[in-house]
This record gives structure tokens, sequence and C-alpha cells, in this order.
């Protein structure tokens, strides 16, 4: 290098630090006797008669995301945004996005097509009609779009929405797609376009491992949970998506005797761990409303139904 090339390169001003990575911070707006574990004692058709602590929930949570100045993605219900109207607005005016979570919580691959267009449309004019914005996300009850349940992402598409959140990467025993994308990605359905944003996860040994958040979030050892998380937004960078429930704030809910021993267990869990949790993961990396992630799957390859199902 000449001297003059060479001063020239000491003089130039130092690269500007990557970017940022922002998360999506996401919330599944249901109550704590509204989880598919408990829906063998606590059917649809008995909720009204439970107490609901949704609200005074929910209040921690917006206060919690006010005072690290993030805005995030709430999933409602439609029917808990029927019975809660002011609560859906304060969310919205607090600047959160609204989507969908269904209208009952019924899992996607009990029903026929024609059951989830009318639960799906229901709980979306629901949600519309509340704050007059269009509604643009979908997630499913306990993420049940699943291999047998793929025909639901065309019928969303269909219904206007821009993007889902139901696919799980990962290998349950309720829901999971093991050889799904991690990351967000097109779904190829035709005319109509819909883009997937499946839950975080690290990929280690060949497998997915999960840390969406929600019991996973209270389940692991935090400084695991973290470390992963660190991986996936400061190693790959790549944004991760991170849910949970009003009722994981509130280790005071009613213990109710439904359910298995082991839905009991990953429902009660650490509920006295996980606000403190959030609050530190906020205090660490920016996190925003999933609207945020819509331009993240630009170069992603498109999938198709097919290459999902095989």
């Amino acid at each position: 290098m000449s001297p003059v090339a060479s001063l020239a390169a000491s003089s130039a001003p130092p690269a500007a630090p990557p970017a940022a990575v922002v998360s999506a911070f996401t919330v599944d707006l249901e109550d704590y006797f509204q989880v598919t574990g408990f829906e063998a004692s606590v059917p649809f058709a008995s909720w009204a008669g439970h107490e609901s602590r949704l609200e005074w929930n929910t209040e921690r949570l917006l206060e919690l995301l006010a005072a690290r100045k993030t805005c995030a993605t709430f999933f409602a219900l439609g029917w808990t945004a029927e019975r809660h109207p002011g609560l859906i607005r304060r969310i919205h005016a607090a600047g959160h996005e609204l989507a969908s979570h269904s209208y009952a919580h019924r899992l996607v691959y009990r029903l026929s097509p024609a059951a989830f267009r009318e639960d799906t449309r229901r709980a979306k004019a629901v949600v519309e009609a509340l704050t007059g914005d269009p509604v643009l996300g979908y997630r499913a009850p306990s993420f049940s779009i699943t291999r047998r349940s793929l025909w639901a992402l065309e019928i969303l598409a269909d219904e206007g929405f821009a993007y889902d959140s139901s696919i799980y990467p990962i290998l349950r025993d309720r829901y999971g797609i093991p050889g799904a994308p991690r990351h967000a990605f097109p779904v190829r359905l035709g005319a109509a376009g819909l883009l997937e944003i499946p839950p975080t996860t690290l990929r280690r040994l060949g497998v997915n491992l999960p840390l969406g958040g929600g019991g996973y979030l209270r389940l692991f050892p935090e400084a695991l949970f973290r470390r992963g998380l660190a991986a996936v937004i400061e190693g790959e960078r790549r944004p991760a998506v991170l849910y949970v429930h009003p009722w994981e704030l509130d280790p005071e809910q009613p213990r109710l005797q439904a359910g298995t021993r082991l839905s009991r267990f990953r429902h009660y869990v650490n509920l006295d761990k996980t606000q403190a949790r959030l609050d530190r993961l906020l205090a660490t990396w920016p996190f925003g409303p999933m609207r945020g992630l819509l331009a993240s799957a630009a170069g992603s390859p498109a999938k198709t139904l097919d290459q999902l199902a095989a």
C-alpha cells in the first residue's frame, strides 16, 4: 500500500456497527382456564362460569412493556375480545398490534375447513370492529396448524391475513412440523400469499430446540434460555419470536384440578419467575410487534403445502 493510500485508510471513519436485530414480542391473550391442557375439564361452554383474571394480568404485562418502551403483538381470542372490549381498546391505544388467536381456542386439526373458516372470520371481525384496524396476523391455539391441517393456511390467505405464526418447527405431542424452516418464509398459495413466522428455535445436534417462550421460558434454566436466544439473535443475526400468556405472570391464580399431571406441571411451573425473566429479556434485546418482521423473509425460498407436508 502506498503512503497516500495508507494515510487515507487510517483516517477513514470506522465501519458502522451492524444494526440491532429487532425481535418480536407476542402475547397470546387468553385466561388461565382457556388452555388446551385443561379443555376436557373446562370446556368452552363453561368458560363464562370461571373467575376472569385476564384484565389484571394483562395490565401487568402492559406496564412491563411500557417501562421498557416496547410494543408487542397481542393475539386475541374473539370470545375474550367480546367480553373485554375496553382491554382491547387500551392495548390498541398503547400502540400494540392486535392479531387473532381464533374465537373459541379450538385446535385447528379437530375442525373441518368450514368450521375453521367460520371461527376465524368471526374472531377477526370482533377485533377489527373494536380497533378499526385490519387484523393481519393469526396464531392457532396450541400451534395446531400441523401437517394434517395445512389446508388452514389457504383459508387464512383467503380471509385476508398477511402472516401466520402457528407452525412450530419442533416435535411435540400436540403440535409441530420438525422439518419446517426455522425462520420466516413465504408460503406459496397460488395467487394469494402468506408469510409464516415461526416461534424461535435453536438448531443443535440436528434437532430444533424450542426457545419461543411460554412454558419453555419457565421450565428451562434462565441462563440456558438466554444463551440460546443470544445464539439466534447475536450469532445468527436473526430476530427471535417470543410468546407469553398473561396468566403466566400470575402465581396466585386458582389451581384447577384439571388435565393430566403433566398438563398441570406445564401450566404452573415457575409462574413466580415469569415477570422478572421477561423484564431481563426486554432489558437485553430490542423487541417490537410481529408486523415489524414482515420484511424479514426477503430472499427466503417459498414453500408449498406439499413441501411442508413432506
